[in-house]
């Protein structure tokens, strides 16, 4: 009798077990989908308007975050006004000359940026640029977004950036004091 005692205690301490271990499983995946979640409204539409200024292009750098790859455009002194133009495009073609220039990746940004890459008064180079070949001093091996880059020039006010993304992403762009951000999301569902 001891023993039919016993066993029916194990299963119902068994039980309890289980049940709290589903309640508390059940209660997980809330709470790591409210940890994960990124920005997905940002879409992929072309973003922005006029791109020329006078005020030139300091420097180009990139970053990795949660949620999405960023490359910020670093022009002091252009304050709040920095205009900028993005969109997706099949092939990347210079502005002034209509140059096609290879761009990395399975989409690519065509990004303008209203700041020249060089000194509107004396023609000297802000930003060592070369058309045509990667962003100096920016290596995008390992992100999760972005795949290359090229320097597409420089033309009455705006420089040229390709952007060779993994994809046809959702991205949004920010001007703030004197840079310009763009940042691509890894992703269109909003997880990490």
């Amino acid at each position: 009798m001891r023993r039919i005692g016993a066993v029916i205690a194990a299963l119902v301490l068994a039980g309890t077990g289980l049940a709290t271990a589903s309640s508390t499983a059940g209660a997980a995946p809330a709470a790591t989908a409210r940890a994960t979640a990124c920005p997905t409204g940002w879409g992929s539409g072309a973003k922005g308007g006029p791109t020329a200024g006078a005020v030139p292009l300091d420097n180009i750098r990139t970053g990795r975050h949660a949620c999405f790859d960023r490359m910020v455009f670093d022009v002091p002194g252009g304050g709040r006004s920095v205009g900028f133009s993005v969109r997706y495009v099949h092939r990347l073609h210079q502005t002034a000359s209509g140059r096609y220039i290879p761009v990395g990746g399975g989409a690519i940004l065509d990004v303008h940026i209203g700041a020249p890459s060089y000194d509107p008064e004396t023609g000297t180079p802000t930003y060592p640029g070369r058309v045509g070949h990667t962003l100096p001093g920016v290596n995008v091996s390992g992100y999760r977004t972005f795949r290359d880059t090229r320097f597409a020039g420089s033309f009455e006010g705006e420089t040229q950036i390709g952007l060779g993304v993994r994809a046809r992403l959702p991205f949004r762009v920010i001007q703030l004091p004197d840079r310009v951000v763009v940042d691509v999301a890894h992703n269109w569902t909003g997880s990490r």
